[in-house]
């Protein structure tokens, strides 16, 4: 969904997710456009779920709000920062992990989690370090590597439960301990 107030925006919009077709009686197109409209019946769902915008995006960030209580004051535990500009929707909880300061590195932790079947995902793999983008030129990168490298989503769901927490956070204090007994 596209909200503006910006007429020559929506349109171009529009052009582009219309496959950009040049206004021809055969498919023409002079410019490369996109196929990404929504079915009706698709629409329609979008419509009712922002009935309960507010209340998933509040349940978001009770779960960032909480992860952040009792993980982020833990040597080598970041949070994602919010910007000062705008309030931020906490769709995932996002942390980084310094294997060196927290004694543990993000990988150890999903794994730990995956074992207690709960999922966690590293943070997306930056564009340049993907393999279809091997032979291209990069500028810079270093901040989305270590992004990569040291990053971890946690579960986050609008639906997670206080119970479900502790169950992650069990996990996390799991490994942690177990790292630092075989140390």
């Amino acid at each position: 969904m596209l909200i503006s107030n910006d007429t020559a925006a929506i349109a171009e919009a529009r052009t582009l997710a219309s496959q950009a077709r040049d206004p021809a009686p055969h498919y023409q197109h002079s410019k490369i456009g996109y196929n990404y409209r929504l079915s009706n019946l698709l629409a329609a769902i979008g419509r009712g779920q922002l009935r309960v915008l507010e209340s998933r995006v509040a349940a978001r960030r009770a779960n960032f709000a909480w992860y952040r209580e009792r993980l982020g004051g833990r040597p080598g535990w970041d949070f994602m920062p919010e910007a000062p500009y705008g309030t931020c929707t906490r769709w995932l909880t996002c942390v980084t992990i310094d294997p060196v300061a927290a004694g543990v590195d993000g990988e150890k932790v999903r794994l730990a989690l995956a074992e207690d079947d709960i999922e966690a995902r590293p943070l997306w793999k930056p564009m340049h370090l993907q393999p279809v983008f091997a032979d291209c030129r990069i500028h810079g990168g270093a901040v989305g590597r270590r992004l990569f490298e040291r990053g971890l989503c946690l579960p986050s769901g609008s639906s997670l439960t206080e119970p479900e927490r502790e169950r992650v956070l069990g996990a996390i204090d799991r490994v942690i301990r177990n790292v630092r007994g075989s140390s």
